[in-house]
């Protein structure tokens, strides 16, 4: 059986941090910042292949946030290391 092909995104950081229910807004895996807290949630994000509930953990750059069918990369504002 065939799995569906996993979408991969890249954000880059504005300041040092993004909250995880914002990044999932801003890379439009959710509508809103409410739809972004309800999948944190249901406890189907991992930040680093760490399971996260925290709707605020605040992701910096070079981590990786990865749900069902999605993986985000975030990376350091430019000529940031």
């Amino acid at each position: 059986m065939r799995r569906p092909p996993i979408q991969v995104l890249h954000f880059v950081l504005r300041d040092d941090h993004v909250e995880l229910h914002h990044l999932l807004k801003h890379v439009g895996v959710a509508a809103s910042g409410g739809e972004g807290k309800a999948i944190v949630a249901s406890s189907c994000v991992a930040v680093d292949d760490v399971p996260e509930s925290r709707k605020t953990a605040k992701i910096r750059a070079h981590q990786k946030v990865t749900l069902p069918g999605v993986t985000i990369h975030v990376h350091a504002p430019d000529g940031a290391p």
